[in-house]
């Protein structure tokens, strides 16, 4: 099936991320994946590529365009090489939309030219011990001072990607209670300098899988953050975390379909190259059904992954919506991968093949963004059930 989604210039895109890809990821990735981090300095590549700008608005160093097909391109060829960008892709899918929608002229001024550089690498931290996918009971706390100059910020984050790296995290933390009709209300969003005394970083989390995505806890202890630091208005962060969960959730979608995809690549190619009973794997009925289920599924993928795309750039993406293609997407991704694994047979299971470790990165898929069962509950109560 023609695709109608990406243009010209996507494409040009797509052919100078592959060759980066082959000539600066892939002959380092192992070292990478042992080191269980990307190299900080990769990500200064990564700026002078023009990835971190490209829908940061020209006046701070970015490209100005107003699409996420670009990112879309990243998914489909950092998955077709069987490869991550350290934890990088939070930086882009999840920090930007806040400071694009929330940071003030005077505070763009300040972070958006070194995030575009990659001279200052962000991350964002809701998770806490104990609360999980209920971020209404978060416990951080930041308090307001007495001379109102800066907030006290006190608590716990955990499960933050790219958090060993970051350099400033937009931080939610509490300024006010909760009230008895409301239990989100109270919550703010801050940009944390991680150089502020008594931030620090905790475990570097060992994962199942996303090995090059440096993932950590965070602890603050009396930590000052500059009133101008804060993003928005306060005691509206709920609202702000709510949405973007829309393009959390299409981002997710889009990385599983081409996990997906990428997992029949790799399927055929070794089914093609492997040999029993002296024929090509590829050669007996069962390889052929399999592989033409699994294919039939990536269509269906691909066609709402694409949906999802132009639904978001024209800015008409539901919350709804976004959780079908995201439960409907990793759901796929979780089943092909699987199918694609057990045709390589005991080599499936060797994290010297890219489809052992693809298998282990996409179990997260149906876990963060909200998990599978938060999306059925979503797409239930659209439905008016």
């Amino acid at each position: 099936m023609r695709r109608t989604v990406f243009n010209e210039d996507h494409e040009a895109f797509r052919e100078t991320i592959r060759a980066f890809i082959e000539a600066e990821v892939v002959p380092v990735y192992d070292e990478w994946f042992a080191a269980g981090q990307a190299p900080r300095d990769f990500y200064y590549k990564l700026g002078e590529l023009g990835i971190f700008g490209i829908s940061v608005p020209e006046e701070y160093g970015g490209a100005g365009m107003d699409t996420h097909k670009f990112e879309a391109v990243l998914y489909e060829e950092t998955a077709r090489a069987g490869v991550q960008f350290g934890g990088s892709g939070v930086h882009v899918l999840l920090a930007l939309p806040y400071l694009k929608m929330l940071a003030t002229d005077e505070q763009k001024k300040r972070f958006l030219p070194k995030f575009v550089t990659g001279e200052e690498m962000w991350a964002i931290a809701m998770t806490e011990p104990g609360t999980g996918s209920d971020l209404a009971g978060m416990k951080t706390t930041a308090k307001l001072s007495e001379d109102g100059t800066h907030y006290v910020l006190n608590g716990a984050k955990t499960f933050i990607t790219g958090g060993v790296h970051a350099d400033k995290v937009i931080v939610c933390a509490r300024t006010a209670a909760p009230t008895a009709e409301d239990r989100r209300h109270g919550i703010s969003l801050f940009a944390v300098d991680t150089k502020s005394e008594g931030y620090s970083v905790g475990r570097k989390l060992d994962k199942l899988g996303l090995k090059t995505s440096d993932t950590a806890e965070l602890a603050f202890v009396d930590v000052k953050v500059p009133v101008e630091d804060l993003l928005g208005e306060e005691n509206k962060g709920f609202y702000y975390l709510g949405h973007n969960l829309a393009s959390e959730r299409w981002g997710i979608a889009f990385g599983a379909y081409a996990q997906a995809k990428a997992a029949v690549r790799f399927a055929k190619q070794y089914v093609q190259e492997r040999t029993v009973f002296g024929k090509p794997v590829a050669h007996f009925q069962n390889t052929k059904f399999e592989l033409a289920a699994c294919q039939a599924e990536v269509d269906a993928a691909e066609a709402v992954a694409d949906r999802a795309t132009e639904a978001l750039d024209a800015g008409e993406l539901t919350p709804a919506e976004a959780a079908s293609a995201k439960l409907f997407c990793t759901e796929v991704a979780h089943r092909v991968i699987d199918r694609c694994l057990q045709l390589h047979g005991g080599y499936g299971y060797m994290n010297e093949y890219p489809i052992a470790r693809l298998y282990a990165d996409n179990r997260v898929n149906r876990i963060y963004g909200g998990t599978s069962e938060i999306m059925k509950t979503i797409i239930a109560k659209d439905m008016g059930l």
